[in-house]
């Protein structure tokens, strides 16, 4: 396995192996992997011919108050991780490498982007475009995968390839969860036994919003109302926004139409901030 830290050599790696017929699959991560970074790997293995891994905590992503200096961070246990996986190449740049002194160019999505993290992280999927949109033309790859852990960031990145005309598939992965239900994430880690017990309330509001959809449900207002009560019935949760909006628009639905729908949750655990989501 290989491990670029320069954009040059990426890219004439990428034009190497595309000159091959080699199709390449990027499954772009912030390093600190778990099982759920993993299966995204495992997905685009059976995908594409070569399989690259970029691996860089991007700083555009963050805003002034969040958690951009304390993420988590190593470098020599996730190219491992990567290696023992499958994956052929490991993209990790440096910040310098990326946003060089003078950068000044960024990529935005004006309407999927809004609600939700959108209304109060109002420049991270700014960061997202912009970072997605220099990885495919670093690494040029014919498939990109992503988590439906993190929906709005997918729906995002596919209007964005739709509408710069990007010949890139993106592929969508299934969520992955511990085995009590809460949804892999790097953050976890920020979490004490206490609070990571409270942060399940998160899920299992989540299951019993599908479950009431599966028994005819239809009101968006019962399905938050119910979600929502369960999260306040924990000392340290608070609700950032619990919401159900349509898959591909992120916009709120009024009814539930099964099949297009989720239920999105965004909440603090302390001061741990975690989102999650469940197909409805």
């Amino acid at each position: 396995m290989q491990v670029i830290a320069s954009v040059f050599d990426m890219q004439s790696t990428a034009v190497n192996l595309r000159s091959k017929g080699r199709l390449i699959g990027l499954v772009p991560t912030m390093g600190a992997l778990h099982e759920g970074h993993l299966s995204l790997i495992r997905l685009a293995k059976e995908r594409a011919d070569t399989v690259v891994v970029s691996i860089f905590v991007n700083p555009a992503q963050f805003g002034p108050s969040e958690d951009y200096a304390k993420y988590p961070r190593d470098l020599p246990r996730d190219i491992a991780l990567c290696e023992k996986t499958g994956a052929d190449i490991v993209f990790a740049p440096t910040v310098d490498e990326l946003y060089p002194r003078g950068y000044s160019t960024y990529v935005t999505e004006e309407l999927i982007s809004k609600p939700l993290c959108g209304v109060s992280r109002p420049t991270h999927f700014r960061g997202v475009t912009t970072i997605v949109a220099k990885l495919f033309n670093i690494v040029r790859p014919d498939i990109a995968v992503f988590g439906q852990k993190d929906a709005q960031q997918v729906a995002v990145i596919k209007k964005m390839v739709n509408d710069l005309h990007c010949c890139i598939d993106i592929v969508t992965a299934p969520t992955v969860r511990e085995p009590d239900g809460l949804v892999m994430s790097s953050r976890n880690r920020y979490l004490t036994a206490s609070q990571r017990e409270e942060a399940l309330i998160i899920s299992q509001a989540l299951k019993r919003a599908k479950e009431m959809v599966d028994g005819g449900v239809r009101n968006v207002d019962r399905l938050v109302a119910e979600a929502t009560h369960l999260m306040g019935t924990r000392r340290r949760v608070r609700v950032i926004y619990a919401s159900v909006v349509d898959r591909c628009t992120m916009e709120a639905v009024r009814e539930v139409l099964p099949g297009k729908a989720i239920m999105a949750i965004a909440a603090w655990v302390d001061e741990v901030r975690l989102i999650d989501n469940m197909l409805l």
